[in-house]
């Protein structure tokens, strides 16, 4: 008989295969969300009796922004506790206009504008006693990472990879991002993994 799986090495699920009408559909959400924002200054309302099945199940969304190849703004939800499409449309609007590290979008900004979605699948605990066998599981590559300590958390996506390849580096990071010091852990650190489906204009 197989013996159970650790806990920690449980892999998580992808979010669930968004069809290319409804990829297309969430972008659009997005888009016009941020045109919404900047003619009125709050998110565009969604029609969840319009929209298909699929997109009016709970969701969790990062939606990030770029021009020109560089990072212009970037807002999610660490959990699905609404609507897909709903908070496709809070989250760029918020991206457009609330991340803190840029000024809100210009209206010239907008032609420019590429958008990317990230659609999270459920977040899995790992249960590690350590930095280091956290390091040892983590895929590169592959695994989005919440870090979460003494009412701080960090949030990564799996894209963050490409620019921090190795996973000394990636962790460390993020607990920078989370407000923590670079060499800390303690025995209250909480470690999800997760994947993610992208969704990109074409």
């Amino acid at each position: 008989m197989v013996p159970d799986e650790p806990p920690h090495t449980s892999e998580p699920k992808a979010p669930g295969t968004v069809s290319a009408e409804d990829g297309a559909e969430l972008l659009a959400i997005a888009r016009a969300s941020i045109r919404h924002g900047l003619d009125v200054g709050e998110p565009l309302p969604v029609d969840l009796e319009e929209m298909p099945v699929a997109l009016r199940r709970p969701g969790a969304s990062f939606v990030t922004l770029e021009i020109e190849g560089a990072l212009r703004g970037c807002i999610g939800s660490f959990e699905a506790y609404r609507p897909l499409a709903s908070d496709v449309s809070h989250n760029a609007y918020a991206a457009a206009f609330r991340d803190p590290r840029f000024p809100p979008l210009s209206p010239k900004e907008l032609t420019e504008l590429e958008l990317h979605l990230s659609l999270l699948g459920p977040p899995v605990p790992l249960e590690v006693v350590g930095e280091a066998e956290l390091l040892a599981i983590l895929r590169p590559g592959v695994d989005g990472l919440i870090l979460e300590d003494g009412g701080r958390r960090g949030l990564f996506l799996p894209q963050v990879w490409e620019q921090l390849p190795d996973p000394v580096d990636f962790v460390t990071h993020l607990k920078r991002k989370a407000g923590l010091p670079d060499d800390y852990w303690s025995p209250g650190m909480r470690c999800w993994r997760f994947v993610v489906e992208k969704v990109a204009a074409e």
